[in-house]
């Protein structure tokens, strides 16, 4: 049985707008395996994105703990969680969140700067991550320059570079055609098998979350179903190599 990477007990959440308190999540218990990739689905509003910034120590929570690889996040202060988080997380959301004014070769180098790798290190290992992508001849191009699955690679790119340990991806297909989420779905499979990483998910898609190892179902603050593990016997978890992962990233290139 593969170590915890994620350990996170009685967590609660509360928005407090000043006129109306939202208790968003309730007590939640959630653990993540390392190299397990987790879907965590549900209705609108149930606490999926907020567990997520929880988990991932962007959010503060009020009540509970969360250790990732046996740290306790939430007793870290804020420059060291945020360092903590450069240089252990990867993060890929629906709408990208890429700086317009930077190429995507930039974007990528992005977390291995602050995390105090040199300009010429972290150029190299941005251009070589972006190659593995297929995005090579896409480098030198703003986000604007790009498709919609193109830049959403170029997050996952951002997101691996610094070869965390987990990845935190909310609604990563959200914002994408059928046919492009796929190819999307698929890379992100095809690196959890080659190189071993944990994916947390947030997800409103069943075909996304077909594919995951586990799927958590939420329901109004709290984890109602927190699924199993499967043992890819239904042949969407099957192993990979990275020749494998090389030709799904150049068919997705050719989009």
């Amino acid at each position: 049985m593969a170590e915890l990477i994620v350990n996170a007990t009685g967590i609660h959440k509360t928005y407090d707008t000043g006129k109306l308190k939202v208790q968003a999540l309730k007590g939640v218990n959630l653990d993540v395996r390392s190299g397990e990739m987790v879907a965590i689905m549900g209705p609108s509003g149930c606490g999926k994105t907020t567990l997520l910034n929880c988990l991932s120590g962007l959010d503060e929570i009020d009540a509970g703990q969360v250790l990732i690889d046996g740290v306790l996040l939430h007793a870290m202060p804020d420059d060291e969680r945020s360092d903590y988080r450069a240089r252990r997380m990867g993060f890929v959301f629906q709408l990208y969140n890429l700086l317009p004014v930077l190429s995507a070769v930039e974007n990528v180098e992005l977390p291995l700067l602050v995390s105090g790798v040199s300009p010429s290190e972290s150029h190299r290992r941005a251009v070589e991550m972006l190659d593995m992508l297929g995005l090579s001849d896409r480098a030198r191009h703003l986000p604007a320059e790009l498709s919609g699955g193109q830049r959403q690679r170029v997050t996952i790119a951002r997101a691996l570079v610094n070869e965390p340990s987990i990845i935190w991806a909310d609604e990563p297909t959200g914002d994408l055609d059928s046919e492009t989420a796929g190819e999307i779905i698929d890379l992100m499979c095809q690196l959890n098998q080659t190189n071993g990483q944990s994916f947390v998910l947030v997800t409103h898609s069943e075909e996304v979350g077909s594919r995951a190892h586990r799927i958590v179902r939420m329901r109004d603050g709290q984890i109602e179903d927190d699924g199993s593990l499967r043992d890819g016997s239904d042949g969407n978890q099957e192993s990979g190599s990275l020749e494998d992962f090389s030709r799904i990233a150049d068919e997705a290139a050719g989009e």
